[in-house]
C-alpha cells in the first residue's frame, strides 16, 4: 500500500520553508546593515586618532619627520629607502617628510601605511600593523567589517603626475573606502546613498563624500562624472543599480 503526504503536511512543510528562507534573508539583511554602519562608525573613529595624534606630536601619522626619535627606527637611516623596505618588528618604524601630505608618491615613502603603525603606536587604535607597502588586511591595513574592503589615507588634491586628479584641491588628505581586489567595489549604488545622505549630502559629486561613477567609462555607480574635470555637479547615484559600483572618497581634511 503506498502512503503520500496529505495536504496539511505539505502545507506545513511549505509554511517551515518560507518560515526558514525569510528568516536567512532577514538574517543577511541585517548583518549587511551592521557592515555599512560600521564604515561610519570606522570613519570617526580614524579621523578622532588622527586628530588626537596631530596634537600630541604636531604631525600626522605617516607623514611624522620624527617618528623614529620616539619609537626607533626599523633601518638604514630611519627617512630612506632602507628604512621603508625594512623588516619591521614592534614598534620600530619609519619617518615621513613632515610635509603636511599623506602620500606614497616620493622616492622610498610609504606613509600611507607608515599612517597605521604610527596610530598603533601611539597606542590611537587598535592593531600591530608593519608599515610596509602591500595590501594585507590585517598586516599593513586594517580590517573591515566589509570584506575585502579597508580604509585608505591619501592625497587628494591635484599633484603632478597622480593620475588620480580631482576636480579641485580638497585640503591635501584625504580617505578612500575601497576594495582590496582591482575592479571591484565595495558598495551598490543604494548602499553608498544611504551612508552618503547619513554623514553627508547624498550626492556622489557634492559635500565631504564623493564616489567614482564607475570604471572611467561606464556609470556603474553615477549617472555621471563626479570627480575628473569637468566634474558633472548634478550626478546621481543609480539606485536601479544593484550590483557593487561604488566606492566612497571622504573629503574631510585632517
Amino acid at each position: 500500500m503506498r502512503h503520500g503526504f496529505s495536504l496539511v503536511e505539505l502545507s506545513i512543510v511549505l509554511v517551515i520553508l518560507g518560515l526558514l528562507t525569510g528568516g536567512i534573508l532577514a538574517g543577511q539583511s541585517l548583518i549587511r546593515a551592521s557592515e555599512l554602519r560600521s564604515v561610519s562608525t570606522d570613519y570617526q573613529r580614524y579621523l578622532a586618532a588622527t586628530l588626537a595624534f596631530r596634537d600630541k606630536y604636531f604631525a600626522l601619522p605617516g607623514d611624522m619627520a620624527n617618528a623614529t626619535s620616539f619609537w626607533t627606527s626599523a633601518g638604514g637611516t630611519g627617512s630612506d629607502s632602507t628604512c621603508q623596505n625594512a623588516p619591521t618588528n614592534g614598534t620600530a618604524t619609519c619617518n615621513g617628510d613632515g610635509n603636511g601630505i599623506v602620500m606614497n608618491i616620493a622616492a622610498g615613502s610609504r606613509e600611507s601605511f607608515r599612517y597605521w603603525q604610527h596610530l598603533t603606536n601611539a597606542g590611537l587604535i587598535e592593531g600591530n600593523y608593519n608599515g610596509k607597502l602591500g595590501n594585507t588586511l590585517g598586516l599593513n591595513l586594517p580590517k573591515s567589517k566589509i570584506n575585502n574592503a579597508y580604509f585608505y589615507p591619501w592625497q587628494g588634491g591635484y599633484y603632478p603626475g597622480d593620475i588620480n586628479t580631482f576636480a579641485g584641491d580638497y585640503g591635501n588628505n584625504i580617505y578612500r573606502f575601497t576594495s582590496i581586489t582591482a575592479g571591484a567595489a565595495p558598495f551598490a549604488p543604494e548602499e553608498a546613498w544611504n551612508l552618503d545622505t547619513k554623514l553627508d549630502d547624498g550626492k556622489p559629486g557634492g559635500g565631504s563624500i564623493y564616489t567614482y561613477k564607475g570604471d572611467g567609462t561606464t556609470t556603474f555607480c553615477t549617472t555621471g562624472d563626479t570627480l575628473l574635470p569637468p566634474a558633472d555637479a548634478n550626478s546621481a547615484y543609480r539606485l536601479e543599480l544593484s550590483g557593487k559600483g561604488c566606492a566612497l572618497i571622504f573629503l574631510r581634511v585632517f
